[in-house]
């Protein structure tokens, strides 16, 4: 089964979202002078083909984090444009290898049935080949800009993107409709909303528009609070415990009314507190 071509949407003269066939989303924001691509999607299929057709300007990659849909489609592009938080070498160690790749979390077809032939995934790279990225850098690329914010939490290396001049920030997953912190890579979830409450101080006023990684691409401007008073509520006890599972892991929602594109969290009872 061939995989499906890569699709797109502008959403300004600057962004354009595009969409994975395995589902992840990434977002290519381009200046007068550069392009960066933010996030790379998990490597099935190629996405550089696509950004070739929209842009001819010298191009970054910077990745929101290591896990297997957000970082593992970068070793299409040249290493030394590729940028990643060294934090999250645990993490991508063991995302990026071929096993893990190929046992189902991005894969097409029902069920997780392992559809991709070989040649459609992109080759392994090791981490050491790409360049440490972390809070306060900044990517001017030519009337429009890329600024780092760190978000420990979902994992330890997680950041987060504030596109400045159209007031839009992308959160990847360190904030979102169904935050995962009950992975052995997440911090506690105090840790998470001492994350959470440094960041929306930080971001106060910068941003109208709140992008996503999955879904539809759109998240609740006021997400981040959401979310800091749900940590409050695990915290306190008096949050849901709805059982959820993911790829064999085992979490309780925090939030089991929550509405799409609004804060909500997936937590372990045994990994609250620091």
């Amino acid at each position: 089964m061939a995989v499906p071509a890569f699709q797109m949407e502008k959403l300004s003269n600057r962004i354009t979202r595009i969409f994975a066939p395995s589902r992840e989303l990434m977002y290519l924001v381009e200046g007068d002078d550069r392009a960066a691509l933010l996030d790379s999607g998990c490597g099935i299929g190629f996405v550089r083909p696509l950004i070739k057709r929209l842009t001819d300007k010298p191009l970054v990659v910077l990745l929101t984090h290591g896990h297997i849909d957000h970082a593992m489609g970068a070793s299409e592009f040249p290493p030394e444009n590729v940028y990643i938080n060294k934090e999250d070498a645990y993490v991508y160690q063991e995302n990026a290898s071929h096993a893990f790749r190929k046992g189902g979390l991005c894969l097409i077809g029902p069920a997780g049935q392992a559809v991709v032939p070989e040649e459609d995934f992109t080759p392994e790279r090791p981490i050491t080949a790409y360049r440490d990225l972390k809070e306060g850098d900044r990517f001017d690329l030519g009337g429009i800009s890329v600024e780092v914010y760190a978000c420990p939490g979902h994992t330890r290396g997680t950041l987060v993107m504030l596109i400045p001049q159209a007031r839009a920030l992308l959160l990847g997953d360190a904030c979102n409709s169904r935050t995962f912190l009950f992975g052995e890579e997440s911090t506690s979830v105090e840790e998470y909303q001492e994350s959470l409450i440094k960041l929306e101080k930080a971001l106060a006023g910068k941003y109208d528009v709140v992008l996503s990684s999955h879904g539809d691409g759109w998240l609740a401007p006021g997400i981040m609070g959401e979310n800091i008073a749900l940590c409050q509520r695990i915290l306190d006890g008096t949050a849901d415990q709805e059982p959820f599972e993911f790829q064999g892991s085992h979490g309780l929602i925090a939030d089991a009314i929550a509405e799409p594109r609004h804060g909500n969290i997936v937590y372990h009872p045994e990994h609250i507190r620091r």
